[in-house]
């Protein structure tokens, strides 16, 4: 089976969107792009757009893990090993490499379980459902996707159930006095994602091109308009109700701000919705800009590694820049280094960061891509 090159471009599209979100997280004067008191629509819209990231990666992950399986004419065997190896190095990494990438804090004493280690306690947990049928796996997926909500519906809080809760939502841990474990990305709502994408990898995307860019249309525009219908009577999907603001732009706003920690059922629809759309549109398409972007999306680790390095080293230039001092910087649970006092850029600043980081990134993710396809023989280089 040949290569998707609507898969890469996909991946390399929403990569490249979800450095902006960490240039305005590293960078930005500090105003919450989601609190409609404060924010402003061209800041919400910002933080909003880049909501697409997440979901699109963790279920591309999975898409990836069936093409994979079945590209390789490896055994089931040999690909659920490769699957609980590379989850485990996904996991270790998040809590090592890239643990220190995002808060610069030599003592580590904050361990961040986020979106890198929810996929690869994903990919551990595929590797064992993998004897499964393609259509039991993805009906499992879209089960965890439409009902982990219900959970907090119920009155779980201070009964045995309530063990469970930092599998379905935000958790946070106090292991020593100094030391903290926060749950960003609960591994329940994630693996549903995930495992709908291997799912779609044996029902969607073993269909021809012409077939599989109908279906992948028609599942994009179903997603969005239950989406909407689901959101316009607030009845399900959500923890956090729209309400009418004080004009139609933030009503709308309003509308669409849609909770992540974890990812509720309408902000799954709304943003695979949009990432199905584009799958199907760039299916086949050919042309400059899909073969750039397209880079980005064949070295996802490796982009995704560099780029909280980079744009972290920048943000403490800034800082430099604007006078502050070593003595200044605060380290620790949830702080990225930045000082008690106002420092960052405006947006349209955080916009020019990042269309330098992005650039800057494109040689070494083409070089990159180009050494990966030309030793294709070296297995470790499929951990990367």
């Amino acid at each position: 089976m040949k290569r998707i090159n609507s898969i890469d471009f996909t991946r390399g599209l929403v990569m490249v969107i979800m450095a902006l979100d960490h240039c305005r997280d590293l960078l930005h004067i500090g105003i919450n792009p989601t609190n409609l008191a404060v924010t402003t629509p061209l800041l919400f819209f910002t933080r909003w757009v880049t909501h697409l990231c997440a979901p699109t990666f963790v279920f591309l992950s999975g898409t990836s893990a069936y093409l994979s399986y079945k590209n390789q004419n490896a055994g089931l065997k040999e690909s659920q090993r490769f699957l609980l190896g590379r989850g485990l190095w996904l996991i270790f990494l998040e809590f090592t490499v890239i643990g220190f990438a995002l808060w610069f804090d030599f003592r580590f004493r904050m361990f961040f379980f986020q979106v890198i280690a929810a996929i690869g306690l994903g990919l551990v947990i595929l590797s064992f459902l993998m004897r499964l049928s393609t259509k039991t796996i993805l009906t499992i997926g879209l089960i965890i996707i439409f009902c982990h909500n219900i959970i907090g519906l119920l009155p779980i809080n201070n009964t045995p159930f309530s063990l469970l809760s930092p599998l379905f939502s935000f958790s946070l841990f106090q292991i020593t006095p100094n030391t903290t474990f926060a749950i960003g990305y609960p591994p329940i709502p994630w693996l549903g994602i995930m495992l709908a994408g291997y799912g779609f990898g044996g029902i969607v995307f073993d269909k021809p091109q012409k077939q599989r860019k109908v279906a992948l249309l028609k599942i994009g525009i179903g997603s969005l308009i239950l989406f909407v219908v689901l959101r316009f009577f607030n009845f399900y999907g959500d923890p956090l109700p729209w309400t009418p603001q004080k004009d139609a732009v933030y009503t709308f706003l309003s509308f669409m701000n849609l909770n992540k920690y974890p990812p509720s059922l309408l902000y799954t629809l709304a943003t695979l919705g949009i990432s199905f759309i584009i799958l199907s549109i760039s299916d086949g398409m050919k042309n400059k800009f899909i073969d750039i972007i397209s880079v980005y999306g064949k070295v996802p680790l490796f982009y995704y590694i560099i780029h909280w390095y980079i744009i972290h080293t920048i943000m403490f230039i800034m800082l430099y820049i604007q006078g502050f001092r070593t003595e200044d910087f605060v380290f620790g649970p949830f702080q990225f280094g930045r000082p008690l006092q106002p420092s960052g850029l405006e947006l349209i600043g955080v916009y020019l960061v990042w269309l330098l980081v992005v650039v800057s990134l494109y040689p070494l993710c083409k070089w990159y891509s180009n050494y990966k396809a030309a030793h294709r023989d070296n297995k470790w280089l499929r951990y990367l």
